[in-house]
């Protein structure tokens, strides 16, 4: 499937399969802003393919991994994660290419509402999301619990 990219700049775009793993997994752990753990092996990786099928996207620009994006959802609302272009290929319209494939099949799975988490550093990414149309949600504050570090009674 061919990207908006501009036409002198070739990216295909498809979806993400688990033979994608090392290559994308190579790529988030080299792009600053994105956060790892233990959830992102590939067994885990595998299962979030499964449970939200048709929603995550590799881009090659020839046969060169040039960014990859984890779209999910939980049946309310969508959820994007490890969007990342390799350095070498920012602003050519990857990362837009990759949202926008993510958008339209998650509307598709009837999502209307989407979620990203960006560390609130990460001052390159927030104005890459605003410049999309997101909006940044200050009323929210995200609270976390490591379920897997303690027994749960």
């Amino acid at each position: 499937m061919k990207s908006r990219c501009p036409s002198w700049f070739p990216v295909a775009v498809r979806q993400m399969t688990s033979a994608d793993y090392e290559d994308a997994f190579a790529l988030w752990k080299n792009s600053k802003g994105i956060g790892l753990s233990a959830a992102d092996s590939k067994e885990r990786f595998e299962r979030y393919l499964v449970r939200n099928p048709g929603l995550s996207f590799v881009a090659f620009v020839e046969r060169e991994l040039a960014g990859a994006i984890l779209g999910g959802h939980d049946g309310r609302r969508g959820y994007i994660h490890h969007l990342a272009v390799k350095d070498s290929l920012r602003r050519r319209g990857i990362g837009r290419a990759l949202v926008e494939h993510c958008q339209k099949a998650l509307v598709q799975a009837g999502i209307t509402k989407c979620h990203v988490f960006v560390f609130t550093d990460n001052l390159e990414a927030t104005r890459f999301w605003k410049k999309m149309g997101w909006f940044e949600r200050t009323e929210l504050l995200m609270i976390s619990r490591n379920l897997a570090s303690e027994e749960l009674s």
